[in-house]
């Protein structure tokens, strides 16, 4: 037999039957125990005791006139405050299919009559329990989630004040660019060209950060205008031309402009990311990035593949999740995404299509992603 229970702990048990007896012997033994117990005769008066003062827990008979405890269940689920209440069903019905029902109708348990009141106390407490544990992981979630949204809030705090200083340098290498070969040596003109490079990162990092925020909020407005993608994809490539260091990117415009409606600049963006991640990834000397544009019906796919060390089929989701990383080479060296591709994923879905990467490890990847023509998921 368990201790009773303290009263500053006391659960709040209701019963619903229509037979006083059962009542009475039921809340005897419960209230022994330490529970804070209520009766009702009728499922109308249990419903309105439940609204009154909710209860911890409910033990409901089945055979009762007027309301059966199948409706006063289907009723009690159907109320926001009262749907997460567990309801034991204490009847005198065996058959399967009564269970069944029981269970359908949002029953946690069923107890058979007669019954032994060790066998009720048992799954009450359990219940009970199972109860308070639901409650504490709630709590422990909600808490998570507040840390969560500070944290969030701090580095978009700092990621937004990087941009003044950052605009401000790339104000000051556009002046020495513009001069450089009146006054820098060769070797400082290339260390001023690397510079420019390292702050374009940057500034992209620092508008991937603040945009995916945005979109993950659903505070991202698309500017939807007519947009041929064959131009974005070329405006892109010859982009990372100063990036290639020996690699190649190969893609051959379509004969005809492949329009859809899209944000010109996010999808620009995706494709940028796309890129870059594929040049990180592709060795110096023989890396090889191929672009490829095809029209699918209402929708639009484009390609970025790349002969790199390739992503196992198991880490293929994990890219685009936030600060994902996964290993992908015997010398655990490791294929870190930061926000990069969860905001391609975030933004293209955003205009209603889909992204995802095909390939596996030592093959090379070919990450894709596809949009519908009229702008419309």
């Amino acid at each position: 037999m368990n201790k009773p229970i303290s009263a500053k702990n006391q659960p709040n048990v209701l019963m619903v039957d229509d037979t006083p007896a059962n009542l009475e012997l039921l809340s005897v033994m419960l209230k022994g125990r330490g529970y804070k117990v209520r009766a009702a005769v009728s499922g109308k008066l249990a419903l309105q005791a439940a609204r009154n003062d909710p209860p911890d827990l409910i033990l409901l008979d089945i055979s009762m006139p007027e309301m059966d405890g199948y409706e006063v269940c289907a009723q009690l689920k159907s109320e926001e405050r009262l749907k997460d209440i567990p309801i034991i069903f204490l009847s005198a019905l065996t058959e399967t299919m009564d269970k069944v029902k029981a269970f359908g109708a949002g029953g946690v348990d069923y107890i058979s009559k007669p019954f032994q009141f060790e066998e009720v106390e048992a799954r009450v407490e359990a219940h009970l329990e199972l109860r308070r544990q639901k409650f504490l992981l709630q709590e422990n979630y909600s808490r998570l989630r507040g840390l969560e949204q500070k944290r969030d809030d701090l580095v978009n705090m700092i990621i937004h004040d990087l941009r003044t200083p950052l605009t401000i340098i790339a104000g000051y290498n556009e002046l020495i660019t513009e001069d450089k070969k009146n006054t820098l040596s060769a070797e400082s003109a290339g260390y001023i060209s690397e510079n420019v490079k390292a702050v374009q990162q940057m500034m992209q990092i620092v508008s991937d950060v603040l945009d995916t925020s945005k979109m993950e909020e659903g505070q991202m407005t698309l500017q939807l205008a007519d947009c041929d993608l064959g131009a974005l994809l070329a405006e892109g490539a010859a982009g990372m031309a100063s990036l290639l260091k020996g690699r190649k990117i190969r893609f051959t415009p379509p004969a005809n402009p492949v329009f859809v409606r899209a944000d010109r600049e996010l999808v620009f963006r995706v494709v940028q990311n796309l890129l870059g991640n594929a040049l990180k990834y592709t060795p110096d000397d023989s890396g090889l990035i191929e672009l490829k544009l095809q029209p699918e019906g209402g929708r639009v796919r484009v390609e970025v593949s790349d002969n790199g060390p390739g992503i196992a089929p198991e880490h293929r989701q994990r890219v685009f999740e936030k600060f994902g990383q996964v290993g992908i080479r015997a010398d655990h060296k490791r294929y870190s995404t930061g926000l990069g591709l969860t905001f391609c994923k975030l933004a293209v879905e955003a205009h209603g299509g889909s992204i995802g990467v095909d390939g596996e490890a030592g093959k090379g990847s070919s990450f894709w992603f596809e949009l519908p023509v009229n702008g419309q998921g």
